[in-house]
């Protein structure tokens, strides 16, 4: 393990060339003027646009960019973990390419790192005003959701913008290969940790590659990898269910024993959807969790890399390089 590299920058991408000019304008200063050894390792996530092209010429004039190429468009989450699968730094940083979270705070996270012998340091959003007041609501909503349902130890407004030490980077490393959502996973670690806030910006250039579908998807993922409360809340449903039917027989008893028994076909009806969405509800929820369960059994990676010009050797393995 190369580990003659103090920093490592993480930066996965997917159809970013409108960005990539205003990134490496803003990156490349900051980290220059670290006076660290350092590396760039930004993952093509199988972009259709010009961005494998424009990595390949900024490498040529920046020997500290490594350009790492999946083979297709694996997901932002999977080309993350590719990225910390390669990085060789003594510290990681992860950073998205749409400069909504400022480059200039990592070296700030690196000195708050090494001054307090922290493993993690989050990137906290003190700042959403640049975001519209439904991103900041379905936010919000997201990590009230999560700190709940997983635990207080999960940042709110904490996203993928940290930086972690390469032990913590090893741990990870460790885990099976699978799907990972890492701003629930990195708080379950239990590492020593601190956070640093900032403003987050509106994105530099281009679209957002996490739209309303994807966002929900996302909070599915979190929901079902880190908790079985919706299974409980399956059993609740289903005793509620079971108390609700209990309640329409007494009542359908009660009619017949009065001689009332034309009455009733509208209740009747409610309880069977009732009943019905209820069940429909639980082989959901089960589904979900047969899913990934089924997905874990495949061992399949998560990704695959065609090239990593950090070694100049192609390579077609997926997951721990």
């Amino acid at each position: 393990m190369e580990l003659s590299v103090e920093l490592s920058v993480v930066i996965p991408m997917f159809n970013e060339e409108e960005a990539l000019p205003a990134l490496v304008a803003r990156l490349r200063p900051v980290l220059d003027g670290t006076g660290e050894a350092y590396e760039v390792v930004a993952v093509d996530d199988g972009s259709t646009d010009a961005t494998a092209r424009q990595l390949a010429y900024l490498a040529t004039g920046w020997p500290q960019l490594r350009v790492v190429r999946l083979r297709r468009n694996s997901g932002h989450q999977a080309a993350l973990t590719a990225g910390l699968h390669h990085a060789r730094g003594r510290y990681t940083a992860s950073l998205d390419a749409d400069l909504q979270d400022p480059p200039e705070k990592i070296p700030e996270m690196l000195a708050l790192a090494r001054a307090r012998n922290l493993d993690i340091v989050y990137g906290v959003r003190g700042n959403r005003s640049s975001d519209t007041g439904f991103k900041r609501r379905t936010a919000g909503a997201y990590y009230w959701l999560m700190r709940r349902m997983v635990g207080d130890h999960v940042c709110a407004q904490a996203g993928d913008f940290r930086l972690i030490s390469r032990g913590a980077l090893d741990a990870l490393k460790a885990l099976p290969d699978q799907p990972q959502v890492y701003r629930l996973l990195m708080p379950w670690f239990g590492f020593p940790s601190g956070e640093v806030t900032y403003r987050r910006d509106p994105r530099v250039a281009g679209r957002t590659k996490y739209p309303l579908r994807k966002m929900v998807l996302l909070a599915v993922d979190s929901v079902i990898s880190f908790s079985v409360a919706p299974l409980r809340l399956a059993v609740w449903l289903g005793a509620l269910a079971f108390c609700v039917c209990l309640g329409m027989v007494g009542y359908t008893l009660a009619m017949y024993a009065a001689g009332d028994t034309t009455r009733g076909w509208t209740s009747l009806i409610i309880a069977v959807l009732f009943v019905g969405a209820v069940q429909l509800i639980c082989l959901g929820v089960l589904g979900e969790y047969i899913g990934r369960i089924y997905t874990a059994a495949q061992r399949r990676p998560t990704y695959y890399v065609a090239e990593d010009t950090g070694d100049r050797v192609p390579s077609v393995v997926g997951g721990r390089p």
